[in-house]
């Protein structure tokens, strides 16, 4: 068994100069927290896997494919691969546990 504490991942998200810290990876699945701060910028391409995304904290909007929806901690949001899909007009940090099935990048041609 591994065990994690959301405190602890953010302590250890802000010691780097990245927005994702992928804490978990298994063939079948990997997760990771994704930080990103207010007026920040959601850069992200589509994934080849499947996500879901739990808001941890935070407020923003989330845009999939031509739907769009307002995001804050609690919220549950599930992405197919390929679509795309980003946060925006985020008024406050967003800290995000992501998860992928399978794991980040399995299924990338290189």
């Amino acid at each position: 068994m591994q065990n994690f504490e959301i405190a602890d991942l953010i302590a250890q998200q802000a010691n780097t100069s990245k927005s994702y810290l992928e804490f978990l990876k298994h063939p079948s699945l990997s997760v990771g927290l994704y930080v990103l701060s207010a007026g920040g910028i959601d850069g992200q391409e589509p994934h080849t896997e499947d996500e879901v995304y739990y808001v941890v904290s935070g407020r923003a909007m989330f845009t999939h494919a031509d739907e769009e929806q307002q995001v804050q901690a609690g919220s549950i949001l599930y992405v197919a691969a390929n679509v795309e899909h980003r946060f925006h007009s985020i008024t406050e940090a967003l800290h995000i546990i992501v998860f992928f099935a399978p794991a980040e990048y399995s299924n990338r041609t290189p």
